[in-house]
Order: C-alpha cells, then structure tokens, then sequence
C-alpha cells in the first residue's frame, strides 16, 4: 500500500468508505436533515466518460462528484432511472490529504458537503458559509 505524509498508510477504498461514512454523520445537520437517497461511492479515478465531460487535464483534478438530478430541478412525475450518487475518488483525495496536512476526515467531510451543496443546488458560496458555520 502506498505510503503518504510521514509515513502514513494510505486507507484502502474500504478504510476510506469507514472514514467517509464517519465525515458524513458530522455534516452540517441543516444538510443531513435533506440527504435521504444518496448513494455514496469509493472509487479510484474518475471514469474515463466523466474525465471527458469535465474536460480533466489531469486524473486528480476531481475529488467528488455528484451524479443525479440536484432536488431544485427535481419533479413528482419524473420517473427516477438511477439512484443519486457522490462518487468520492480516492487516489486523487489522498494526494489532497498529503498535500493538506488536514485529517483524512475533515477532506472526506469537505468533499461530501460540497457534492451535497451540489445536490440541493447551492453555490460554492453557500457550502462555504454552511462549512464555516459547522
């Protein structure tokens, strides 16, 4: 397993899903309260489609990403294909936390409160007061 600041391990994807669940459960109550159905996922990279899309120069450009249709645009006759998701990408989010010097935790935290904001349509400015806040 690769090794990161002072020598720390890096967590595997499934440390990383037991450490992200735990940032998720110290999100801001006020998004928590709204979060029902979202799926969240550990993966390594992201896929080569979203690479394309966000038009990535580098495989750790991206740390998270929300996949679904955000409440604000949402409608009761919609008929929902896919559950909603925030992949987490966890090679790209260790390099952060290495970089960092914050928690692995507190990254994780950051991270879903952002793709959270995302789902409930809130700009980069709101998540910041709500992360602030907390």
């Amino acid at each position: 397993m690769a090794m990161t600041r002072a020598g720390e391990r890096a967590p595997t994807a499934a440390e990383m899903e037991l450490i992200a669940d735990a940032a998720y459960r110290r999100i801001p109550e006020r998004l928590a309260a709204l979060v029902h159905d979202v799926v969240i996922r550990i993966e390594e990279f992201p896929d080569d489609d979203v690479a394309r899309e966000m038009t990535l120069e580098s495989d750790y450009d991206l740390l998270g990403l929300y996949s679904g249709v955000s409440l604000d645009r949402q409608s009761v006759s919609d008929v929902r294909e896919n559950v909603d998701m925030i992949f987490l990408y966890r090679r790209p989010i260790i390099d952060y936390w290495a970089e960092t010097g914050e928690t692995l935790e507190a990254v994780l935290r950051h991270v879903l409160i952002h793709e959270i904001g995302h789902h409930f349509g809130l700009s980069d400015e709101e998540m910041e007061r709500i992360e602030e806040e907390a």
